[in-house]
């Protein structure tokens, strides 16, 4: 329930009468000056933990998020809801809006920005001006899936909180196990931070997974499942051709509004799509990862995986934006026996090679000053993962700075440093996705083999279990009609025709 104090709090700013499971005890120790990691599952509300601090404390409160998506939506709920001091600094700002912003700075009581902000120095300067009093690192668990690799910045944001006079630190995630607790805590140099750790489980979930033999099997099934019971569905893919394929074969299929959503599109088009779909103006959205985080759509009934992702901890994130209504809804993984082929793929271009490292260190021997980062991935020819992972540990050991190459360097050192974070690396990820392999494969229950590394038990389901337990996707109860809209059915086949005409060309990834 609450205390009476916090209680009055809560519903006078956001007009709730009680508080969800976890959030008070983690807010009462916000408050209480102690850094905490809060594990919560989807849909409790995790932002209120530091909205309402924020709103009770002198400081500044700074919230680092992975998405601007995220970002903006999170500061339009809190506007429309009357709290007007909070904003989001993004790339996507006018120079004159930034401006304009940082002149009046402490009038904000609520900021949020990305890890990639944090390290440029104009904003920085501006930031250490202000009193913060709490640091908040949303969607913690970036910190190990991403900071490693894809956005090393993540690794910098303890040398970030003490520019700021080292602040009361928050951490919140849905997905985190204990290795990954452990390395958030690791990372942000945090080893007694107050743990609140709660089931992640979904008791309205139900799962299954289905074995068909080849890829047009499983768009055959899932125009069966969406045509029999219309409902707001998500289908993940892990490549960008595949969705943009499947969305218009289930389009010419089926009387329902369907689109893509993939890394590859421009930002309008993106924009476009989130907006129908949480505005239920779109029945079913084929996307791949870079859709869904932050997504609070609570009506998503389906969430169904052609492609499954190379980690657990990916697909619980992915899974759990369904159901956040309370109400039954499921996961479907559809599989075929070639479907290893891509998650493994995958994983090669996230990592460089032994032979990429001898390849930098040869280059580095040449030169005085690193290019910039586009161009050094084309040099090397790397991914953007695989020159990340390699300039991070450029920067961590000093052989770098400002990207000019320092010298009286022992660069056979270097590379057996860099070689054996490398192999850590390999097998941590092959590991993990083993473990997604294996819950594919299991002979026993889904629900208690899925979240068997994150906690000791799990809730007891309101629905019926999974395909293991007996159940179907076939026997999903879906009591809610479909959503009509006629004139933004009209607008957006024409826009999604549009785009189908485009001669664009997208990675497969």
């Amino acid at each position: 329930m609450g205390s009476p104090h916090l209680l009055d709090h809560l519903k006078q700013h956001f007009g709730y009468s009680s508080f969800r499971e976890g959030q008070q005890e983690i807010i009462e120790d916000v408050l209480d000056g102690k850094d905490v990691l809060g594990i919560l599952p989807t849909g409790v509300g995790k932002s209120l933990c530091f909205q309402l601090p924020s709103l009770l404390q002198k400081g500044t409160t700074i919230v680092v998020s992975p998405l601007i998506s995220l970002m903006v939506d999170q500061v339009k709920q809190l506007k429309a809801k009357g709290f007007k001091s909070v904003i989001a600094l993004n790339s996507f700002m006018e120079p004159k809006e930034r401006k304009a912003v940082f002149q009046s700075l402490n009038n904000y009581r609520l900021i949020y920005l990305s890890p990639e902000m944090l390290q440029n120095r104009i904003i920085t300067q501006e930031l250490k001006k202000l009193y913060v009093e709490l640091f908040v690192i949303d969607e913690a668990h970036c910190i190990s899936q991403w900071g490693h690799e894809f956005r090393t910045d993540y690794l910098k944001l303890s040398q970030a909180t003490k520019e700021f006079g080292d602040p009361v630190i928050l951490a919140l995630s849905a997905t985190a196990t204990p290795e990954v607790q452990d390395d958030i805590k690791r990372q942000l140099n945090k080893p007694d931070m107050v743990p609140h750790i709660y089931r992640m489980d979904k008791p309205n979930m139900s799962f299954a997974v289905e074995d068909v033999l080849y890829h047009q099997e499983k768009v055959e099934r899932i125009k069966s499942i969406v045509s029999n019971k219309p409902a707001p569905t998500m289908i993940y893919f892990s490549s960008r051709q595949a969705a943009e394929q499947v969305a218009v074969e289930l389009t010419v299929a089926l009387d329902q509004r369907i689109a893509f959503y993939h890394g590859g599109m421009e930002n309008m088009d993106r924009l476009l799509v989130q907006q129908q779909f949480m505005k239920d103006e779109l029945d079913v959205i084929c996307c791949t990862s870079a859709f869904g985080m932050g997504v609070d759509k609570p009506n998503i009934r389906r969430v169904i995986h052609y492609h499954f992702p190379t980690q657990i901890e990916s697909f619980i994130q992915e899974i759990g934006r369904a159901g956040r209504d309370g109400k039954p809804c499921a996961s479907l993984v559809l599989h075929t026996p070639s479907d290893q082929v891509l998650p493994q793929m995958l994983l090669e271009k996230e990592l460089p090679q032994e032979e990429d490292v001898d390849r930098l260190i040869r280059w580095m021997e040449q030169k005085d000053e690193l290019q910039v980062d586009e161009e050094m991935a084309e040099i090397l020819q790397l991914s953007e993962s695989q020159w990340n992972f390699l300039k991070y540990h450029l920067e961590h050991h000093h052989v770098v700075s400002n990207r000019t190459i320092q010298r009286n360097i022992d660069l056979t050192g270097l590379r057996a440093k860099i070689s054996q974070r490398l192999k850590e690396r390999w097998l941590y990820k092959n590991r993990k996705y083993k473990q997604m392999v294996n819950w594919i494969h299991c002979s026993g229950c889904r629900r208690k083999q899925l979240y068997a590394p994150f906690q000791k038990e799990i809730s007891k389901p309101m629905v019926m279990c999974c395909d293991y337990c007996g159940f179907s996707i076939d026997d999903l109860e879906i009591k809610e009609a479909r959503v009509e809209s006629g004139d933004a059915i009209e607008n957006w086949q024409d826009r999604l025709r549009t785009l189908f005409l485009q001669e664009t060309t997208y990675d497969k990834t």
